[in-house]
């Protein structure tokens, strides 16, 4: 089993400040428009399947893997992804937490599994050293960051 977690501020010096709202309808925007939080050619399909109130489920290509995923929502606190047909099975959760001076954070966390491979065999420590790494979950989220910014700075939800 894999677990990894990373968390950033939101705001940090230098940078456009964010809102709460801002933050959360760019988490909301990354569920359903994955290809644009992505680098060119590594989402090159989605499309949502199913819609509720509080979940959707999402087919799309990332990195070459046809996924299946039912996002739920949980309004202005967190995005869960469920993988439900990956290569991986478990969740991939985006939180949104202040910390105790009360300043806006973004945590990424997951507990996962990889189909058809040996429980904490070779591909399972080399998936968890890469999440663990700054190339694994802080580069997402700083990039996840930047990307919501720059949306907000178009006008764009």
């Amino acid at each position: 089993m894999i677990y990894s977690t990373a968390t950033l501020p939101v705001n940090v010096p230098g940078q456009a400040p964010l809102t709460r709202e801002q933050l959360w309808q760019g988490l909301v925007h990354k569920a359903r428009a994955p290809g644009l939080f992505f680098p060119p050619g590594e989402c090159t399909d989605s499309r949502i399947v199913e819609e509720g109130t509080s979940h959707l489920v999402r087919q799309a290509t990332i990195l070459g893997d046809d996924i299946t995923e039912i996002i739920t929502f949980e309004a202005q606190q967190k995005v869960t992804f469920f993988q439900m047909k990956s290569p991986r099975e478990g969740a991939i959760i985006n939180e949104l937490l202040e910390d105790e001076q009360g300043q806006l954070q973004l945590r990424f966390y997951a507990y996962l599994g990889l189909r058809g491979k040996v429980p904490h065999g070779p591909e399972e420590q080399a998936a968890q050293a890469w999440m663990d790494s700054d190339k694994g979950f802080k580069a997402a989220i700083a990039s996840t960051l930047a990307r919501i910014r720059a949306l907000a700075a178009e006008g764009t939800r």
